[in-house]
């Protein structure tokens, strides 16, 4: 997998660079130039939808000894830092995340379903999103057959939302075990039997709780929206202002895109393939479009760049102290 994740970061590395050099480096560098330490200020804004997602996660655990958003905003951090700048085609940052949970004291079960639960919401509630922006874009541009290529997309994703959530309620962990079993006969698995139970007990559990459900979609709806206020930002100090409808219009295009991409780590030459174009819609320039998706990895590494290394060097610590006590009991 992680060889796989390598190769298409490669492949759209050499995407992103094709289109730089196609419509001209100098330009779009130079554009960038110009809005200098705004990148920096634009970036900050990311901390808005971060916090509303952190608060949607939150909704979605039980009882009054849960964490406090704080814990929350911190693994989200993480889980959006190891998707966006590792090669773990957007799987490892729930992996990392669900650790930091457990070392928390949460239970495992609950840790993973509510992980799996949040995915899902947010992949439905981006959904919804992208229909409002696609809604909002048909009535700017007046062009039939864009718009019906858009919703060709957008529809595709309906069956996969609804498979989700189908195959949820049936046992999707339990599902899994067996298949495992039948394809490869692990018997060390049969163990494990109470381990998949739980999960799903977990996860239809927390469908049931259907006001945490509600106050989850909320906040990641409104993550979802104001993620249009960095892109206005950007673009206001790359000096191409543009109104917070179009903002809005090409952040929940372009994230549609990136999403579906996910096995793209950090959805490199899709996110500046997907800025590309429907950027042109909305009628900026090539190197404007560019300038923003460039924007945006400047943001992942104002943003995310700082949290890995923290976590690495908690992550570092927790082992040498592990180590050290493995040493002592074999003394």
């Amino acid at each position: 997998m992680i060889r796989l994740a390598s190769l298409l970061a490669l492949a759209g590395l050499a995407l992103a660079t094709f289109l730089v050099v196609r419509h001209g480096w100098s330009e779009i560098l130079g554009a960038l130039a110009v809005a200098g330490p705004g990148l920096i200020w634009a970036s900050l804004f990311h901390f808005v939808p971060m916090i509303a997602n952190a608060r949607a996660w939150q909704a979605l655990i039980p009882g009054r000894g849960r964490p406090a958003l704080g814990f929350f905003l911190w693994i989200a951090w993480v889980r959006e830092a190891v998707n966006g700048l590792l090669p773990v085609a957007r799987i490892g940052g729930e992996v990392a995340s669900a650790r930091l949970m457990v070392q928390r004291g949460l239970g495992t079960a609950t840790s993973v379903a509510s992980i799996v639960v949040d995915t899902t919401l947010g992949i439905a509630t981006q959904f919804l999103v992208t229909i409002a922006a696609l809604a909002l874009l048909a009535s700017e541009i007046q062009d039939a057959a864009i718009i019906a290529r858009i919703s060709l997309g957008v529809a595709l994703a309906i069956p996969v939302v609804g498979a989700l959530l189908l195959i949820q309620r049936i046992g999707f962990f339990e599902l899994l075990r067996r298949a495992r079993h039948f394809l490869v006969g692990d018997r060390d698995w049969d163990l494990l039997a109470g381990g998949p139970l739980r999960v799903d007990r977990a996860v239809r559990m927390l469908y049931r709780r259907r006001r945490r459900i509600l106050v989850c979609c909320l906040f990641q709806t409104i993550g979802w929206m104001s993620g249009a206020g960095e892109i206005y930002l950007f673009l206001l100090f790359l000096d191409h202002p543009v109104t917070l409808a179009d903002a809005f219009i090409l952040e929940a295009l372009a994230q549609a895109v990136s999403s579906a991409a996910f096995v793209v780590p950090g959805a490199i030459g899709v996110q500046e393939g997907s800025f590309l174009l429907f950027g042109q819609i909305l009628g900026l320039s090539p190197e404007t479009a560019l300038a923003l998706a460039l924007a945006r990895r400047v943001r992942d590494l104002v943003i995310f760049l700082p949290v890995l290394l923290v976590w690495q060097a908690i992550e570092g610590r927790r082992l040498l102290r592990r180590g050290g006590r493995s040493r002592r009991l074999a003394e």
